[in-house]
């Protein structure tokens, strides 16, 4: 590639690359964050996620002496008109990279909203607010600031194993992964509480690909919240941003009905779930909150103790494929 100085190449990402990939990324969060914030598991997920063929649609930068110093790729579970641009490089010497392997991954997404069939395809880029270099990137290839997100967490220390009592009339219990009605209402009750945020939807079909697809799935961490027999809150348990000992519990989504708002149930849910975390071992508990979330849904995770462990601050531009 021209734009890289001499003696770099660029080259697809294999599956035996991602613990080259993985010190890399850790290498970055540490820089960034102050620890790392992925697991090999995610490495090879983003790699072989729905529409991602990492072939055509993700790069490694390998500096002079070989080494992985930069990975692009891009994320569109939905495979709808909005794409996320992800790229990585090694705090000491990736940058040269970095500009290179997003002007690669821009023209990709150009193509990928294409052949995905759409006119306008929108791109989101992520960035902790003192990576300035990787900002100016992003600001000099046309996205525009939009919100910030918040990686939330906080010890499992002392967290007794067994929840506090739910309000009164409200039932928590796992759900019945076994159940196939149950499991499509639990999706449904996660779809219809977004609707007013800025969540992608899925469908059932895409959502039951996904959750199959990964690895160390523990239906007994996912919760169902009932009012009167109604599934009115659900939690979805998943991996961790970052957990390569699994010693942190992740709280991939918790959402609650609007009717039944304002009643306890996102807090029962999520004591709930720090009990079973702390029971299981887990040293922490974790979870990713859209700043921007009409619920104020932050606002909850703070009064149950939960930390802001960093803040991200993502961007978004939009691309005219008439």
């Amino acid at each position: 590639m021209s734009d890289l100085p001499a003696g770099w190449r660029l080259r697809r990402p294999t599956l035996d690359d991602a613990p080259a990939i993985l010190a890399m990324v850790h290498a970055s969060d540490i820089a960034a964050v102050g620890e790392p914030d992925f697991t090999l598991d995610e490495v090879r997920e983003e790699l072989t996620g729905p529409h991602t063929d990492m072939s055509r649609d993700s790069w490694l930068a390998l500096d002079p002496a070989g080494a992985i110093a930069g990975w692009a790729y891009p994320r569109n579970p939905t495979g709808k008109n909005r794409d996320f641009a992800e790229v990585y490089v090694h705090p000491e010497n990736g940058l040269p990279a970095q500009r290179p392997l997003l002007r690669l991954l821009m023209a990709r997404m150009a193509e990928r909203g294409a052949e995905l069939g759409h006119h306008v395809y929108a791109v989101r880029a992520g960035a902790i607010p003192t990576e300035a270099a990787y900002i100016e990137a992003l600001t000099d290839a046309g996205f525009v600031f939009l919100k910030q997100h918040a990686r939330m967490q906080m010890p499992l220390a002392g967290v007794p194993h067994e929840a506090p009592a739910p309000p009164e009339g409200v039932v928590i219990r796992p759900v019945r992964a076994g159940d196939p009605d149950e499991m499509r209402r639990f999706h449904a009750v996660i779809e219809e509480a977004f609707r007013d945020s800025d969540h992608r939807a899925l469908t059932y079909e895409a959502w039951r690909e996904q959750i199959d697809a990964e690895s160390g799935v523990r239906f007994a961490e996912w919760l169902v919240a009932e009012v009167d027999g109604v599934m009115a809150g659900v939690l979805q348990s998943g991996g961790s941003g970052g957990d390569e000992a699994n010693d942190e519990g992740w709280v991939r989504s918790l959402a609650v009905l609007r009717a039944y708002r304002k009643r306890g149930l996102g807090e029962a849910l999520l004591r709930r779930a720090f009990a079973e975390y702390a029971a299981a071992g887990r040293a922490k508990a974790g979870l990713g909150v859209d700043l921007a979330n009409p619920t104020d849904a932050a606002s909850l995770y703070f009064k149950v103790g939960m930390t802001a462990l960093y803040r991200a601050n993502v961007y978004e531009t939009t691309l005219d494929l008439r």
